[in-house]
């Protein structure tokens, strides 16, 4: 009986030291990734910006070629778009109001910004009002 209270003592004894050895070391595990984990985050919410790209086709209903703003009416809704780059303020001085157009645009800052203006058939009916989204990787 005495040497199975001293096997008991001495598990016990043994178990607890373990769990100080633990409790030591958990404070300081997330400290060391915590650094590390800032810039993930920030490359996530990149990709996450990066991703949304949004695509929307239709008709042109109104258009600032000089401001490079212009609204596309698609799917019975309108998306108010500014153009960014030099290729897409180019090609916003191809089209005018009532053309078809095919845009891709992401959203950033509330804005929504056209990174692509491809100008379409107005007899691509079709297609009017086709918007999508895809996510990038």
């Amino acid at each position: 009986m005495k040497n199975m209270i001293k096997v008991l003592v001495v598990a016990l004894t043994t178990l607890s030291f373990s769990a100080l050895g633990f409790a030591q070391t958990k404070p300081a595990t997330p400290a060391t990734p915590a650094t590390p984990a800032a810039p993930a985050e920030k490359k996530t919410e990149t990709k996450s910006e990066k991703a949304k790209t949004h695509r929307v086709t239709g008709e042109v209903t109104s258009l600032d070629a000089k401001a490079g703003t212009f609204a596309v009416k698609g799917n019975d809704k309108e998306v108010k778009l500014a153009a960014d780059s030099k290729s897409a303020k180019d090609a916003l001085e191809k089209v005018k109001v009532g053309d078809m157009v095919r845009v891709s645009y992401t959203e950033k800052d509330g804005k929504m910004i056209a990174t692509s203006v491809k100008a379409g058939s107005k007899t691509a009916t079709d297609k009017k009002g086709d918007v999508t989204e895809e996510t990038g990787h």
